[in-house]
């Protein structure tokens, strides 16, 4: 029977398959990402599941209800990381998916529904720029304009499918049909700092933020760092400097997160005033609304910064997710799972301001989700990723309980 000390070797054991030998790193539809894929369908396969690649690399798996072919409770998370990932972020969900399969195998038969796994290929988008494509894949939501997206080598998407043995042409066959998926649910670390500051090793998801992101360009005018006097200057990067800075302060003010992980000045001289500069922007907010009044004063705020200084700004929108609640019937089955592990009478309720899979299977079926204590400040994308046994260990009780509880429901 897999334990948690048994979940734990597995995700050290994925985190050995890396495209980088100084840490983790696996992208979508890479050899590191098929190699993972082999060995969850391995494990899944020793869980009692039939087990297939989906049109769209996803490592899937299935245990039949009371009777073959039932509406299926979907189970899962990501195997694909960012650059110098740790070893727990959608990884510790898929092994505890496969665990809580295992341990009802026996009594599959009297499950009123389908039991299905799904190891979603690429949440993150570190490859191609656009993130979820797993998922979205699954969900029928998937856009054709995806396959002219390229990577760092200039590799389309669609070669990449080719190459990984995949046909672009059968990509809607990822998606099951409407109400063959009745509900998802998600086990994955925090990614904050909340539970550990409260000492709890769970908690029940309320939403999701929504999520935009944006590739950004400020244009100036190259020059001599000694011969081009401050007031004949387009600076480029001293103009991104004043906007970076706004970005944290219009979020922090409007309760948003925004991050610019990315920013690269051109032509690099250092004896050149930098003629170009292009950076990133991740914005979220537990709201549409907010969200997107934070990004209504970025602009502003850029265009203000390029009319002073004689810039030019372009956008590129590259990632757009709304905000998205967690169904209250499944949120209770969460919370269920929790009292039943812990004996926790009010469990805590997190809001999460990272973004999962769950987003995108909302379009196909009602979602929960249930979080880990990680440990070091909640740290994530980051080697320093961490959780311990004891809580992987309720965990796993307590994402069993809330699948046996959602089998209750709908027997009863």
């Amino acid at each position: 029977m897999i334990d948690a000390r048994e979940i734990l070797v597995r995700c050290d054991a994925l985190a050995r398959e890396s495209s980088d030998p100084n840490g983790i790193e696996r992208v979508y539809l890479s050899p590191e990402l098929a190699a993972v894929n082999r060995r969850a369908g391995e494990w899944m396969k020793e869980a009692g599941l039939t087990t297939w690649l989906d049109a769209a690399g996803n490592q899937r798996g299935r245990l039949e209800g009371r009777e073959p072919g039932l509406p299926a409770v979907l189970l899962g998370s990501h195997l694909d990381t960012v650059p110098n990932a740790g070893r727990f972020d959608g990884i510790l969900g898929v092994m505890l998916a496969i665990a809580v399969a295992e341990r009802l195998r026996e009594s599959a038969a009297e499950l009123p529904f389908a039991l299905e796994i799904a190891a979603f290929a690429d949440e993150e988008g570190t490859r191609f720029g656009t993130a979820l494509l797993g998922s979205r894949a699954l969900a029928g939501t998937w856009d054709d304009a995806f396959w002219h997206l390229t990577d760092d080598n200039g590799t389309t998407l669609r070669e990449a499918f080719v190459e990984f043995g995949l046909d672009p042409e059968r990509i809607a066959d990822a998606s099951p049909k409407r109400g063959e998926i009745v509900a998802y649910l998600e086990a994955h670390i925090e990614q904050g700092p909340y539970l550990e500051e409260a000492d709890l090793p769970l908690a029940v998801v309320s939403s999701i933020a929504g999520a935009r992101r944006f590739a950004l360009t400020l244009t100036g005018e190259a020059g001599h760092a000694g011969g081009v006097p401050f007031h004949r200057r387009h600076d480029a990067l001293a103009g991104a400097s004043e906007v970076v800075l706004a970005v944290e302060q219009l979020a922090r003010s409007a309760g948003c997160v925004a991050t610019v992980g990315r920013l690269q000045a051109f032509p690099g001289g250092v004896n050149v005033i930098p003629g170009r500069v292009e950076f990133s922007l991740d914005l979220r907010g537990e709201t549409d609304a907010a969200r997107d009044g934070v990004w209504l004063g970025i602009q502003a705020v850029a265009s203000e910064v390029c009319d002073r200084r004689g810039l030019a700004f372009a956008v590129e929108e590259t990632h757009n997710a709304p905000a998205v609640v967690a169904d209250a019937s499944l949120q209770d089955s969460i919370r269920a799972g929790i009292r039943t592990a812990t004996g926790e009478q009010d469990p805590m309720v997190l809001f999460s301001k990272a973004g999962h899979d769950a987003m995108a299977v909302a379009e196909l079926a009602p979602w929960a989700m249930l979080f880990i204590r990680n440990g070091h400040g909640g740290i994530s994308h980051h080697p320093d990723e961490t959780v311990t046994e004891a809580d992987v260990a309720v965990a796993l009780d307590a994402f069993e309980a809330a699948v046996r509880g959602l089998a209750a429901s709908q027997t009863a």
